[in-house]
């Protein structure tokens, strides 16, 4: 049995859980931003101690790296890394916005036609986000980009294809193009505990595991601080 503990606080919901071949066994989330670096040790212990599993039967960490949230993948980063070292397992890192897209397409059949796009954002202020395209074989149209959102972004792509844009900066999107593409629509969809589970095994079969000492956050954008500016 592999159990594979699960870390995702770079969006506004954070999601902890601890799953089993792709199947989520115990799951806790927080939907206060603010709060994921409180909330994510407590969830950990919380579910392990629930599930009545040790840290020592876990067989790898996963975790997402970026883009999103400055502070949540720092945050997510760090408790991953110090778990695998810890516990000699290894760490899968995930970019963002490729489990928000393949979350989006866990989404009932009958809401999505067959040969779309998926256009996961992420809200960076203002009319900035960071942004990707994929197909429904996962494969990368356009790669993950930080991208200041106008009325005619994606329109060469949304007049070949069924186009789905989601996530936390999908709204001032849809403001924007106001349904002129017929073909352009919004998709209430969020990371769920379940795809995050399978996203994880997926990568744990191929053995996609990320070097410890040199897993850097997946920022899209160059991160500044104070210090930086000066």
């Amino acid at each position: 049995m592999n159990y594979i503990l699960n870390i995702h606080t770079t969006s506004e919901n954070a999601i902890v859980n601890l799953s089993s071949e792709g199947n989520v066994v115990a799951s806790a989330t927080n939907s206060q931003q603010k709060d994921h670096a409180a909330f994510l040790h407590i969830a950990i212990k919380k579910i392990l101690h629930d599930s009545d599993i040790k840290t020592t039967t876990i067989s790898a960490v996963g975790v997402t790296g970026g883009p999103g949230s400055y502070t949540g993948i720092r945050v997510g980063l760090a408790t991953a890394k110090g778990l695998c070292f810890a516990l000699k397992i290894p760490m899968m890192m995930f970019n963002t916005l490729e489990l928000m897209a393949f979350s989006a397409m866990k989404e009932p059949s009958e809401k999505l036609v067959k040969e779309s796009l998926f256009c996961p954002m992420i809200d960076a202020r203002r009319m900035e986000v960071f942004t990707a395209v994929f197909d429904q074989s996962m494969n990368e149209i356009i790669p993950p980009i930080a991208l200041i959102l106008n009325e005619h972004s994606f329109e060469d792509l949304g007049k070949e294809k069924w186009f789905y844009y989601f996530g936390s900066g999908a709204e001032k999107f849809r403001n924007l193009i106001q349904n002129r593409n017929e073909h352009m629509h919004y998709l209430p969809s969020n990371i769920s505990s379940e795809a995050l589970a399978a996203w994880s095994w997926n990568k744990f079969q191929k053995k996609e595991f990320t070097n410890l000492v040199n897993a850097q956050p997946l920022y899209v954008k160059e991160f500044y601080t104070p210090a930086s500016k000066a």
